[in-house]
């Protein structure tokens, strides 16, 4: 009995060794298969490495509040590549001008106006801003000492070009268009408006001036377009004695004024003046509403020549018709050389010019540049000139090496 006893004691004992070693190994086993997998996730994770990559070097585009609008991938948009086959167009004493305030912008503005440091859409492909400062630097030098030497500058000259930029061609991004990839060419102008200094029975529309005494505390961002004109200013009005009125224009004229940017009024007494607007009331410029029913409203000052891009009036860039674009400052970058093609063949056209203003249409757009076409007469003789433009073109933007 004792040895059958026994006999059954080690049989029991054997049966639990066995258990106990058939757990310890299905635990390792266990073990070797999380580990396994932990392996496989960290394989498929570094695999994974160049779509993060990617992602990380998407763009968020921003728009007039500095506030994230959406992400695009800059390969989509940017592309490197030669500029065609000829002769790239230009005022070479304007371009020259032109260039030289948007350095001097740079320079002296720099620091209170840290929107223009922004690296941009740009920024994706290593351009930095001192790339931006680099060719504007290189473009007024060449500028200079052909014109000194009474020759057509090398800038004209596609070759000249690509041997010396980065030539980069920007297809044209547009959320509402997604087919559209051509930048879309606007065009704006200075208009000549007949005007008063003094309220009359036609033109009855002042452009106002903010008083420095009490701007400080941005009262005016309260109010839209249409607050203006009911009479907020006007004797009796709420902010009465808050602004002054510089000029007195048309109702249409005030629209026209407004979408302009910058006007010149010719007097009945003979003279003239620019006016360039100042501050808006911050409203956004709504794509799409009818001018008048825009809320968005601009304060006015009386400048000496057209005025461009700044962050306030007395800094605005001084500009030139026919080599300045305004285009979308925050995305794309002041100072950015852009040449635009259109045509083919022997009608192949090349035009330059530089983003030195900018406007709440193009906040954001990666897909359109307004053209400063010149200073004209009236709408018939703009609509004139603007007919012999492209609608559309293939755009190039120019990076010194």
């Amino acid at each position: 009995m004792r040895f059958k006893f026994n006999r059954k004691l080690y049989l029991s004992l054997g049966l639990c060794l066995l258990s106990i070693l058939s757990t310890l190994v299905l635990n390792s086993c266990s073990q070797n298969v999380v580990k396994a997998n932990s392996t496989q996730t960290q394989v498929s994770t570094v695999a994974q490495k160049p779509q993060v990559a990617q992602v990380s070097n998407a763009y968020r585009v921003i728009n007039e509040a500095r506030q994230y609008t959406y992400t695009v991938q800059p390969s989509q948009i940017l592309s490197a590549e030669n500029l065609p086959k000829a002769r790239v167009n230009f005022n070479q004493a304007d371009l020259l001008t032109t260039l030289v305030n948007t350095r001097k912008y740079y320079q002296e503005h720099s620091s209170a106006d840290p929107d223009i440091l922004r690296p941009g859409l740009l920024g994706t492909q290593g351009i930095t801003i001192e790339d931006t400062l680099k060719t504007l630097e290189f473009m007024i030098a060449v500028l200079q000492e052909d014109i000194s030497n009474r020759r057509p500058t090398r800038l004209q000259n596609p070759d000249f070009i690509n041997q010396n930029f980065r030539v980069i061609r920007w297809t044209a991004h547009n959320p509402r268009q997604p087919a559209q990839k051509q930048v879309r060419l606007t065009k704006y102008a200075v208009f000549t408006h007949p005007g008063s200094r003094t309220k009359t029975s036609t033109f009855n529309i002042p452009i106002y001036s903010l008083k420095d005494e009490f701007a400080g505390n941005k009262f005016y961002t309260q109010y839209t377009k249409q607050d203006v004109l009911a009479g907020i200013y006007e004797p009796g009005g709420k902010e009465y004695g808050k602004v002054e009125p510089l000029a007195y224009l048309t109702r249409q004229g005030l629209e026209e004024a407004l979408m302009e940017g910058t006007i010149l009024i010719n007097f009945p007494d003979g003279t003239s003046g620019y006016f360039n607007v100042d501050r808006s009331n911050e409203i956004p410029f709504v794509k799409g509403v009818n001018p008048r029913q825009q809320k968005r409203y601009w304060y006015f000052r009386k400048v000496d020549a057209i005025k461009g891009y700044g962050y306030k009036i007395d800094a605005k860039i001084s500009i030139k018709p026919g080599v300045t674009f305004a285009g979308d400052v925050l995305n794309i970058g002041l100072g950015r050389m852009v040449v635009l093609e259109s045509g083919q063949g022997r009608n192949r056209r090349l035009r330059m010019a530089v983003i030195a203003d900018t406007g709440g249409a193009f906040l954001p757009s990666l897909y359109q540049l307004d053209y400063l076409s010149g200073v004209f007469k009236n709408k018939q003789d703009f609509q004139n000139y603007i007919r012999t433009l492209p609608e559309f073109a293939n755009a190039y933007i120019l990076v010194k090496k």
